[in-house]
């Protein structure tokens, strides 16, 4: 199942979203759009589906006037104790917003000290979480999880995970050949969704992209069983242009 980048995906690079978030902040009594394009030196063309996009998360409202000024998520991740708390209440919101828009189960997760870690997911009755019968910590070979994030570790990086993690076969679809499963994450797209298909359980297919924001190495997944495997293609194609969110909530 080979998935192909999608040309009209949304312009979401988080340095301009940023940029466009510091430019908004310093008006305090809002800024129109065409000032925006002008200080950011950002097309209108690119610039309308980001600010749809902050405005639909609440990063930013617009007024009366059809100005822009901050919005109330962004004022609640602002600083203080309270400010981890309130990431993960609005990366638990978006999850779960994407949940239902993919119709599957969706993780995120970080390459934290050199493991494999799920630090949040949205599950459900009509979307389970994929049973975990092997630990993800050893399963990156195997996983769409653990392959995205191999895909963005050098090789003494990947050596060093595999040296620590030993290959093994968990299916019959499991690669077992360090050199075959390398060759295949140097050949990985990087705008392409990393597939498992039933590599690492038998009865769940599975995508990730990667979430980029800074030296960070994170993905963004999800899991279907595998009488739902025709829906992966478009869940995978959903899931990467849904990804700006979450890399948003990462970097701010």
């Amino acid at each position: 199942m080979a998935l192909k980048p999608e040309p009209t995906a949304p312009f979401h690079s988080v340095q301009y979203v940023l940029r466009v978030l510091e430019t908004i902040s310093k008006h305090g009594g809002g800024v129109t759009d065409a000032q925006i394009a002008r200080e950011t030196g950002l097309p209108t063309g690119h610039l309308a589906p980001l600010l749809s996009m902050l405005r639909r998360e609440g990063y930013v409202e617009q007024v009366t006037d059809g100005a822009y000024v901050i919005g109330d998520s962004l004022v609640l991740l602002g600083s203080g104790a309270t400010r981890q708390q309130a990431l993960e209440a609005k990366l638990q919101d978006t999850l779960t917003q994407l949940r239902d828009s993919v119709g599957a189960a969706v993780y995120i997760s970080r390459y934290i000290d050199g493991e494999v870690k799920i630090t949040q997911y949205a599950a459900g009755p009509r979307t389970p979480a994929v049973n975990e019968w092997v630990d993800f910590r050893s399963a990156a070979h195997a996983s769409a999880v653990g392959k995205c994030l191999l895909t963005q570790l050098d090789v003494n990086g990947r050596r060093d995970h595999l040296s620590r993690h030993k290959i093994a076969r968990l299916t019959s679809r499991t690669i077992t050949s360090e050199k075959l499963l390398f060759s295949k994450l140097d050949s990985q797209p990087p705008t392409v969704p990393v597939l498992d298909l039933q590599e690492y359980a038998v009865g769940t297919v599975c995508a990730a992209v990667p979430l980029t924001a800074g030296a960070a190495v994170g993905c963004l997944a999800l899991s279907l069983p595998i009488e739902h495997a025709h829906r992966l293609r478009a869940a995978a194609d959903t899931l990467n242009r849904r990804a700006a969110p979450v890399v948003l909530s990462l970097a701010i």
